[in-house]
């Protein structure tokens, strides 16, 4: 069965949005950006190397859509162009990227696509999509890179709602600039 591991970068507060930076109004956008760590990038390029595709819900699937195809000659742009890409989206008619496709239940179509032939399916931010999934119990890992700053607001990843989810740290270490990577699976 196909693992699903979804991969967001967090702040000390629990903030996810706008890491890289126009993703929304945030005050503090591109707060991922001011930290130079050569061990955080290529923990990003073998984290895409291990997978065989993509899950994304449809804002980070618009945004990546309108930047990686205008890329390529490099490690992370060919793979992201190339692999398959699922987006869940209720209102998304049609996608054009390369190898897209669209799902429309989170729950039904996310199970079928983790009982498909394939490797590892990788999240990449999709906050809303994320919560779902945890909802549903559909993730087999969360890895959080945790930068040393708080912005004091912002989307989150868990919401106040009194929902319980136990998590098992499988795999933790610091990188340059301060930096966690925290690798952690569910307890079901």
């Amino acid at each position: 069965m196909r693992r699903i591991i979804v991969t967001e970068f967090i702040t000390l507060d629990g903030v996810i949005e706008a890491p890289g930076g126009n993703e929304t109004p945030h005050p503090h956008a591109g707060w991922q950006f001011t930290y130079d760590s050569p061990e955080g990038e290529k923990y990003k390029l073998d984290e895409l190397a291990s997978v065989d595709a993509l899950l994304l819900g449809r804002t980070t699937y618009e945004g990546f859509a309108a930047y990686w195809p205008n890329q390529s000659g490099n490690e992370f742009a060919d793979p992201i162009n190339k692999m398959p890409k699922y987006v869940v989206s209720r209102s998304l008619q049609k996608v054009e990227w390369n190898n897209s496709h669209i799902l429309r239940d989170v729950s039904k179509d996310i199970e079928a696509l983790k009982k498909s032939d394939g490797g590892d399916i990788l999240v990449y931010g999709s906050a809303t999509l994320v919560k779902s999934l945890l909802h549903y119990d559909l993730i087999d890992e969360l890895r959080l890179m945790m930068h040393p700053l708080s912005i004091g607001g912002g989307l989150r990843l868990f919401d106040d709602n009194r929902e319980l989810k136990k998590f098992e740290l499988k795999h933790s270490r610091a990188v340059d600039g301060g930096i966690l990577i925290l690798e952690y699976q569910p307890i079901c």
